[in-house]
């Protein structure tokens, strides 16, 4: 039978995962509300320029 305590003693993450971790918190691509809120900006500055024409 396992012995959890035991085998958490022994536990070591794998580098991949730490170095997935600290590509994704180190990532500053926008997500998708970021790009939610340019598309919005953007089509608000088209409607204005099409009035002011």
């Amino acid at each position: 039978m396992l012995n959890f305590e035991e085998e958490l003693k022994k536990f070591r993450p794998s580098l991949e995962v730490d170095d997935a971790e600290k590509a994704v918190y180190d990532n500053n691509s926008p997500d998708m509300t970021d790009l939610f809120y340019k598309l919005i900006e953007d089509v608000d500055l088209h409607v204005v320029k099409q009035r002011n024409r």
